[in-house]
């Protein structure tokens, strides 16, 4: 008995221990498990759906047979509110399945998913999600901005608009003309009391704009809490070896056999990553201190080149927004559009370029292959919005300065940057993506096909891209209200393109990307580019004065809406909104925050401890009953060999 005891460990049985034998399978029969303490603790809530419970058909059959019988013990009363419970809980599962039916792409997303695993279907999702974002932001802006104005468009005072009425299609792309005194930018709503002079268009422009951001924020604050809980409960800690790799990290949605053969080789790097891994902790530990400064030196050489290649980037940003604000008269309308569209160029050539040559620095930096893939994607993020965010600050500051009305001025700009991220897309699958998966397929033996190869489809670069047009989409969304709507009619077509460029263009990356832990720092990413356009707004309210167009024109700052509708209301209503606005309750908020912020804190380190003991006891658990099924299974074996000696 003390050697079994001294074997139990951790780890699997082999086969010659396992309980599961000819001579012992009928240990499934027997009543060892009804006796452990794990069975006998288990309280089985009747509202949990009996057909989700991980227990074979004997097992359900009997938990059902057993509340049949505790039906006829209590009264009427529990009864009614035990059925009561069960009633609802399916109403809500069926609720929960005809809203999901509705989501759009859902059959075309699990094919993704089939020929291509989780990984690119999360792209895909995103951009639904994206998708149905703005289309909540053209509700209210439906509803605040859109109708208001409309209703009262026969009224107001005039507005002066410099721009020529040219006609052509060249407005479409530039937002001049026709476009420009159209309801999609700034200049076309005007300052209108409707009823009250506490409701005014003004009013419910700016409440719309304020209220589309935070319902973004809040939106965008759950998702990530909650990816940031998944992500915390199984993946960062939970330890996987080699074993669940093999055994668990394979993806039965795959349907289509390249597809499985290319699993097949995501798993096999993997795993030749992580032996990869292992063998570079042993060269790290190997290291001398010569080898250690001189790595340190080429680190510091290496990042210094990364912030030059910034600095160079940001200096040439602003040399195209500075020349694009010349006009040229008197050309062609091909070099017009061209000099017009100079900054989106810049920033799309930018946001191009430096990316592959981060891939390329990166592998001299001797690091990891996993924090490879974590710094280039951290220096592509910072890339992205850091050079959106020059762009602002340059074209902000150019506008104050030069421009009469900048804030039509702003709102097209961020107009031509949603129109060409469009068109870079477009140019990106069919005039680059596509020849080079034509010559791949039709020429696969030739030199050219050999060295180019199919493109990649990389999953963390093409979801910053949305982050990139969604901030775009955040930050113009004052100055140039359809832009949600524009926003919504391009993640169309960029759903579709992507989806041609995937199933016909594209092949697999050959280093994963775990879903599960990206999906936190998208969100993030999300988060900030929402703090980076309230910024920006923040910004331009203050600078921009407003000037002969738009709705707030002739106030002096676009807050002073908000006091003259504040001067209106009763006395006891304003003094409630002084104290809110007041430094007192401001202090009485933070200290609040402060409390709440410790207790959750405090309640998650528990929670953790918690968690870990549960863990423990987990294993702990496992090896006993492996070592109950283990001694029941010796038992019977001897008395079948004793019962035939006794006869």
């Amino acid at each position: 008995m003390e050697d079994n005891q001294r074997r139990v460990n951790f780890q699997r049985l082999s086969s010659e221990d396992s309980a599961i034998s000819d001579d012992s399978c009928e240990y499934y029969q027997t009543d060892i498990y009804e006796h452990l303490p794990s069975t006998l603790s288990r309280d089985w809530n009747s509202i949990q759906s009996l057909k989700m419970l991980p227990l074979c058909m004997q097992e359900k059959r009997n938990i059902r047979e057993r509340l049949h019988q505790q039906k006829l013990k209590i009264g009427h009363w529990e009864s009614w509110r035990r059925s009561q419970r069960i009633a609802w809980r399916r109403m809500v599962e069926q609720l929960k399945g005809f809203f999901s039916r509705l989501l759009p792409w859902k059959h075309t997303l699990h094919k993704i998913e089939g020929r291509f695993g989780v990984g690119v279907k999360a792209y895909f999702v995103f951009l639904r999600y994206l998708l149905g974002l703005n289309l909540l932001n053209c509700v209210i802006i439906a509803l605040s901005v859109l109708l208001p104005s409309l209703y009262i468009k026969k009224g107001g005072p005039h507005c002066n608009l410099t721009s020529k009425d040219n006609g052509s299609v060249l407005d479409v792309f530039l937002g001049s003309g026709f476009l420009e005194r159209s309801p999609v930018f700034y200049s076309f709503y005007k300052l209108k009391n409707i009823d009250k002079q506490c409701l005014n268009t003004s009013l419910l422009f700016f409440a719309g704009m304020v209220l589309i951001l935070l319902l973004s924020f809040l939106m965008i604050v759950r998702r990530t809490v909650v990816g940031y809980k998944h992500t915390w409960m199984t993946g960062n800690h939970f330890s996987m070896n080699m074993s669940y790799k093999v055994f668990c990290g394979w993806d039965f949605c795959i349907q289509d056999p390249q597809a499985a053969f290319l699993k097949h080789s995501f798993i096999k790097n993997e795993l030749k990553m992580d032996l990869e891994e292992q063998r570079f902790r042993l060269r790290v530990s190997q290291r001398t201190l010569k080898q250690k400064v001189v790595l340190f030196f080429l680190r510091l050489i290496l990042n210094i080149s990364v912030l030059a290649l910034l600095g160079g980037s940001f200096a040439l940003i602003y040399y195209a927004t500075i020349k694009s604000q010349n006009k040229l008269d008197n050309v062609h309308w091909t070099l017009k559009l061209l000099w017009e569209y100079l900054p989106p160029i810049t920033i799309t050539v930018v946001n191009f370029v430096l990316p592959q040559m981060f891939c390329v620095i990166v592998t001299f930096e001797d690091y990891s292959l996993t924090t490879q893939l974590n710094l280039t994607l951290v220096r592509s993020i910072f890339l992205k919005l850091a050079s959106l965010g020059i762009y602002l600050f340059f074209l902000i500051t150019y506008l104050t300065t030069s421009i009469q009305n900048p804030e039509t001025e702003f709102g097209k700009e961020m107009y031509k940057l949603t129109i060409f991220h469009l068109l870079a897309c477009f140019c990106n699958a069919f005039l680059v993506s596509f020849p080079r998966a034509w010559i791949v397929d039709k020429y696969p033996s030739s030199m050219l096909a050999k060295k180019i190869g199919k493109p990649e489809f990389v999953i963390p670069l093409n979801i910053l891209d949305l982050v990139y047009s969604q901030t775009v989409t955040w930050v113009g969304v004052f100055y140039c209200p359809l832009l949600p709507a524009i926003s919504i009619v391009k993640l169309l077509v960029i759903f579709y393109m992507k989806m041609f460029t995937v199933i016909r263009c594209c092949a697999p990356a050959q280093r994963m990307f775990r879903t599960t832990s990206s999906s936190v720092l998208f969100n993030f990413m999300l988060l900030l580019g929402l703090i980076m356009s309230a910024v920006t707004l923040g910004v331009n309210i203050n600078m921009f004065v407003p000037g002969t167009c738009g709705p707030f024109m002739g106030d002096s700052s676009v807050f002073n809406v908000t006091s003259e509708c504040v001067q209106t209301l009763p006395r006891p209503v304003r003094n409630g909104i002084s104290y809110i606005t007041s430094e007192a309750f401001a202090f009485a908020l933070i200290l609040a925050e402060v409390i709440i912020l410790t207790s959750l804190v405090s309640r998650g380190g528990a929670n953790r401890k918690t968690i870990e003991r549960l863990k423990d006891m987990l294993v702990m658990c496992s090896s006993d009953k492996r070592f109950l099924v283990k001694q029941h299974a010796t038992l019977i074996r001897r008395q079948r060999r004793i019962a035939p000696s006794t006869e």
